[in-house]
């Protein structure tokens, strides 16, 4: 891994969730980090600790417009291209913007690299990906037909990057993440993950809304497993690492009724009245995969990956920093 030279790494989708926890980790190993956000969804506050890093560059941009791509990888050495708008519902109510952030941007940021000739192109696929796909674990190479606008435009994005691959010779790599959590997930608005939702509704007393019975399962996947990934994909050396893509995961699958005990049970350590906060179950929500459930082993062979926190101690992680940063 060339951890020891000082690259200049874009991140595009930097003030984001995953985005910003990618700067930082980036930035600690004394690498150059360039941000490209729009703020859209992402947040300035997400970037405050950064910002007088001479390190560290924000440009404010959207990759919707090609002539900020082409300004963002002026001088880079790798991309990982974290910006998309998330959210399957949001995809369903509103699937035009989703193409064009997902789809259309995602092709300017490849175009933009491509001509910049950046080394690797690292990008956020998704485990939506697999759609209506039956088999478990879930496997890189079999894939069912997708569930919603979403999962078409992060399956096209897997399409594109081949296609770059084959013909100009760009290196890529996608990493299909499974439900990721951690700190500065945001847990307010219309489209939040479930992991910060429901941890500030208990800590408000509120009942959360399980969709469906509970028993739907996924691959819970902490901030600092996906990380991890991210900077194997960056800095492998091994040939056979690029131009393909892989599961980015824990490997273990726990229902959603297995979530909100183990939510009750962190946050009770915290205040013992949440552990009494009923839990309310709701109609199944269109578009979901009911089980969710990663084989790692490609990433293990190939990249040498080794997630270190499970389900459980990845909430112990974000539970704490939600009590203490958003209480």
């Amino acid at each position: 891994m060339e951890t020891n030279i000082q690259n200049t790494i874009l991140i595009t989708g930097g003030a984001g969730f995953i985005g910003s926890n990618l700067c930082e980790h980036f930035l600690n190993l004394g690498q150059n980090v360039i941000c490209l956000d729009n703020f859209s969804t992402g947040h300035r506050h997400n970037l405050s600790n950064f910002m007088t890093n001479p390190s560290f560059k924000l440009i404010e941009g959207d990759i919707r417009n090609i002539s900020d791509c082409n300004l963002a990888v002026q001088g880079i050495d790798y991309v990982l291209h974290q910006a998309a708008l998330g959210s399957v519902p949001r995809s369903i109510n509103d699937p035009i913007t989703t193409n064009e952030v997902n789809v259309s941007g995602f092709l300017n940021m490849l175009v933009a690299a491509r001509d910049a000739k950046v080394k690797r192109f690292v990008y956020a696929a998704s485990s939506s990906t697999y759609g209506d796909s039956k088999e478990m674990p879930k496997v890189e190479d079999v894939i069912g037909k997708p569930l919603s606008p979403y999962a078409i435009t992060k399956y096209v994005n897997e399409l594109y990057a081949e296609i770059f691959s084959k013909t100009y010779g760009l290196e890529t790599i996608g990493l299909r993440y499974f439900n990721v959590f951690g700190r500065r997930q945001d847990p307010k608005g219309a489209y939040a993950a479930v992991i910060p939702k429901f941890v500030m509704q208990l800590m408000n007393y509120e009942s959360p809304v399980i969709n469906g019975d509970g028993n739907y399962s996924r691959d819970f996947t902490y901030i600092d497993n996906v990380i991890q990934m991210n900077a194997l994909a960056i800095f492998s050396n091994n040939v056979e690492a690029v131009n393909t893509v892989y599961n980015t995961a824990f490997g273990e699958r726990n229902t959603l009724n297995d979530l909100v005990g183990y939510l009750k049970k962190y946050l009770g350590e915290f205040d013992s009245k949440i552990v009494d906060v009923p839990i309310i179950y709701g109609e199944n929500r269109v578009g979901d995969i009911p089980h969710s459930l990663a084989s790692i082993e490609k990433a293990k062979m190939i990249l040498g990956y080794n997630p270190e926190y499970s389900l459980e101690e990845g909430l112990k992680e974000a539970v704490s920093w939600y009590w203490n940063n958003l209480k």
